[in-house]
């Protein structure tokens, strides 16, 4: 069997174009009613650039933000004293807050709107890290109000992805939502290459101080900018629907039709394989560095894989948009890109359990690191293609779950490390898990939507007639 036969075919035999499916369907009544999801706007062009360029630039300052703690984490701990135990309890804080606000800013956001969501939460958490000098120098203990603010830091950014999504498949068209996640994630590196960079230079210079204010007055320029130029006086109000046929709940009876669904199930699964082995391999790919090469260069190994990051996501984000606007099938494109980010880049990953040059070992991790951003143009995005209704929340759960089996990946992976003192064996884990979630995905990875929930099922195949993917 051909590899493309695995993705599918074309979809220019279809007889009715998709941009022409009227948006009325029939009820289970036999009378017209509206299609099973809120009524938003699309953003015309050249307003979807100007949001492009702001999102890039707002997911860019949410990096600076969170890495902030961890750059200056070794100042803060010899000015207070903190031992390497406390300096863990405070930048695991943020993590622990993370988890627990996705599935509600993905909700809020399906409801309201993901740009209002962005807007209140960048502004809340913009003053934290503007204050994070101030709180340290409280009456109370540094360790706990460090903590806290981390804490808090954690609960206002774990509304920003699951509010993309939501944001995402409100405003954008199909064929244009792998380009729009796919920018949001090269923001992600960039983001850290900028504080790495130019926030170390900071630290040293002005004092550990300055890489707080700095992160945090740019962030709240970046809320006051969306405000004053992109909001304010629009009243865009998402219409949500009455309670008879509304696709945006969170009721139990909605959750356990969704993920009786095959394709629901094997997108969730392949992106907590994802999200596991990407934590886990951000988080040991410094160590594996050091304790193989001790004596080279460490700013190549920090800079160079993220610079091949920011383009390879653009550019998976150009290629899956653009086979999508050519006709191909969109669960194609997602398979081929999941394929490309949790197959491929394992290749890379297995050539690293030999041993390698330093040159070589940059150059097999870069391609890795630059293989797995595909994944924004799939897996990222199969959550709005699935369920756009309601894709903030959903993609709230997976990014929730992610987080919990990324840190159990990290820990075991940790544990590896220290009972064979093999880094091949952690490779090895890393491709395994990658292999399930992909296996998994191709074989029950659909776009075919799955939140219809005022149809009936005589209704879903004239439906799904129109709008097959």
């Amino acid at each position: 069997m051909a590899l493309w036969q695995i993705f599918g075919e074309t979809k220019h035999n279809l007889e009715v174009p998709e941009k022409n499916i009227p948006n009325k369907v029939f009820a289970h009544n036999g009378s017209e009613g509206e299609e099973p999801q809120r009524q938003t706007a699309i953003w015309p062009r050249p307003l979807a650039q100007k949001w492009t360029v702001t999102l890039f630039l707002g997911t860019c300052l949410l990096y600076c933000a969170r890495m902030a703690m961890p750059i200056c984490a070794v100042n803060m701990a010899t000015t207070f004293g903190w031992s390497k135990t406390q300096s863990g309890v405070v930048m695991g804080g943020f993590f622990w807050g993370y988890c627990f606000t996705q599935v509600l800013g993905g909700h809020v956001s399906d409801r309201i709107g993901g740009e209002r969501v962005l807007l209140l939460a960048t502004t809340s958490w913009a003053s934290i890290t503007a204050c994070t000098p101030l709180l340290a120098q409280l009456g109370i203990s540094s360790l706990t109000s460090m903590t806290v603010a981390r804490f808090l830091m954690g609960l206002l950014q774990g509304v920003h992805y699951p509010s993309l999504a939501s944001l995402c498949s409100q405003r954008v068209d199909e064929g244009e939502r792998g380009f729009l996640m796919s920018t949001m994630g090269s923001g992600s590196y960039m983001g850290t290459l900028m504080v790495g960079g130019l926030g170390s230079a900071m630290l040293e210079r002005y004092g550990w101080e300055s890489v707080f204010y700095g992160a945090g007055l740019l962030s709240g320029l970046w809320s006051l900018t969306v405000w004053r130029f992109l909001l304010r006086g629009q009243m865009n109000t998402i219409q949500v629907l009455s309670s008879h046929g509304s696709s945006s709940g969170l009721s139990k009876k909605r959750w356990l039709k969704m993920f009786k669904q095959p394709s629901v199930c094997a997108m969730v699964f392949a992106h907590l394989c994802f999200s596991s082995t990407c934590y886990s391999l951000m988080s040991w790919l410094p160590t594996f560095f050091k304790d193989t090469y001790p004596h080279a260069k460490g700013w190549v190994c920090n800079v160079i894989p993220w610079l091949v990051a920011i383009a390879s996501a653009l550019f998976g984000g150009i290629i899956s948009d653009h086979l999508i606007q050519q006709g191909f099938r969109t669960s194609s494109v997602r398979k081929m890109m999941q394929f490309m980010s949790m197959g491929v880049s394992s290749v890379f990953l297995l050539l690293l359990c030999r041993p390698l040059s330093f040159p070589s070992a940059v150059i097999f991790v870069s391609a890795a690191m630059g293989l797995a951003t595909f994944n924004s143009s799939g897996v990222s995005v199969n959550v709005q293609d699935l369920a756009p209704s309601c894709a903030g929340a959903l993609f709230g759960f997976m990014n929730m779950c992610g987080a919990f089996t990324g840190l159990v990946l990290v820990y075991v992976s940790g544990y590896l490390i220290e009972v064979t003192a093999s880094w091949g064996y952690v490779f090895s884990l890393f491709t395994m898990v990658n292999t399930m979630g992909l296996g998994v995905f191709l074989m029950f990875g659909e776009a075919n939507r799955v939140d219809l929930w005022n149809l009936s099922a005589d209704c879903r195949p004239y439906y799904n007639m129109h709008m097959k993917k």
